[in-house]
C-alpha cells in the first residue's frame, strides 16, 4: 500500500522561503505523477499549487508561478515543492499526493505559516 509523508514546513517571516519535501514508499513501481495542493485556514477546498510526473513534465497554478518550483528529488518517488517569495497569505497546510494506476494517495500535510 502507497504512503505519502510530507516535511519541511514551518514559520517564515514574509519574504523568506521554504523546501517542502515529499515521499511516496510501500511500492516498487514509479509514482506515475506527484504534486501538491493546500489548503487555507477557513477554506473548505484544497487549492491546487503543483505537479510533476514520472517523466518530468511539470504544471504549476498561476497562482504560484515564479515564486513556487516542483522538483523531483534525487531518490525515487520524492519531489520538493520550493517557496520562494512567501507571502502571508500562503499560510497553509500543503498536502502531497501520489497518483499510481488511477489511485491517489495523499500525505497527512505539513503546515505553512508565513508572518507579515
Amino acid at each position: 500500500q502507497v504512503r505519502v509523508v510530507e516535511s519541511g514546513g514551518g514559520l517564515v517571516q514574509a519574504g523568506g522561503s521554504l523546501r517542502l519535501s515529499c515521499a511516496a514508499s510501500g511500492t516498487t513501481f514509479s509514482i506515475h505523477a506527484m504534486g501538491w495542493y493546500r489548503q487555507a485556514p477557513g477554506q473548505q477546498r484544497r487549492e491546487f499549487i503543483a505537479t510533476i510526473t514520472s517523466a518530468g513534465t511539470t504544471n504549476t497554478a498561476d497562482s504560484v508561478k515564479g515564486r513556487f518550483t516542483i522538483s523531483r528529488g534525487t531518490a525515487k518517488n520524492t519531489v520538493n515543492l520550493q517557496l520562494n517569495s512567501l507571502k502571508p497569505e500562503d499560510t497553509a497546510v500543503y498536502y502531497c499526493y501520489g497518483d499510481l494506476f488511477g489511485d491517489r494517495t495523499w500525505g497527512q500535510g505539513t503546515q505553512v505559516t508565513v508572518s507579515s
